[in-house]
């Protein structure tokens, strides 16, 4: 089963400093079958104005995971962590029995344009923990590069979920693969370009739910840059 989400037909909220688009329920969007997919709960993508940002708040038992496709976005937390995060690098909250942290575009004329990913942890209020990595152009090209896992394997970010996040940048005409373990269940983000999931067509901000599926084909129609989560 291949459920195709189109771009159009997420929550949407232009709050002008803030243009953001909802693939599941959030905040004020609340669609009672966009409630998450598996253990992924949110994918919110953010276009940021410069100079603006979200205030320091608080947040509890969830793994967030921020992937930047644009732009810079500077990081602080209750932890004493300060850092900026640009493209190529993956930064990994776990919020745990609590944290408070903001986000803030440090650019005086670029937009941020950012991912931001919530997946529900297997365990509740461990302590809250911080991680940032940095994954080279030439780790994700033409292949599925894995960002985050339960592990930590293969150089990844560390959740406390068993699930595992793939991100890949394929040029027009380049197919990736994945396998699918029994029971499993996945979703594809396309973030930027044009694609192809086992033959259905994918636009820039689309989504596709997979379940049944042993193997997955992913193949670009134009230059293209996609998350995809392995999720119990």
């Amino acid at each position: 089963m291949i459920q195709i989400r189109k771009s159009t037909a997420r929550g949407h909220a232009n709050h002008g400093w803030l243009d953001t688009w909802h693939s599941f329920s959030f905040a004020d969007y609340y669609d009672p079958a966009e409630m998450g997919w598996g253990a992924l709960r949110v994918i919110n993508e953010d276009f940021v104005q410069p100079g603006k940002g979200f205030g320091t708040h608080g947040h509890r038992d969830m793994e967030i995971i921020t992937y930047i496709l644009s732009g810079a976005l500077e990081h602080k937390d209750s932890m004493g962590n300060g850092e900026v995060i640009r493209p190529g690098e993956v930064q990994r909250m776990s919020a745990g029995k609590g944290v408070l942290h903001s986000e803030f575009n440090p650019s005086p004329e670029e937009i941020v344009h950012l991912l931001q990913i919530w997946i529900e942890p297997a365990v509740k209020g461990v302590p809250p923990s911080y991680e940032q990595k940095f994954f080279a152009p030439e780790e994700r090209r033409g292949r599925l590069r894995l960002i985050a896992s339960r592990n930590g394997r293969e150089g990844s970010v560390t959740i406390h979920q068993d699930a595992a996040v793939y991100v890949s940048l394929l040029a027009s005409g380049e197919q990736t693969s994945h396998a699918l373990a029994p029971g499993r269940r996945a979703y594809l983000h396309l973030a930027k370009g044009q694609a192809k999931l086992n033959g259905n067509a994918l636009q820039a901000g689309d989504g596709a739910k997979i379940a049944d599926e042993p193997a997955l084909n992913i193949a670009a129609d134009a230059d293209a840059e996609l998350l995809l989560f392995d999720l119990p």
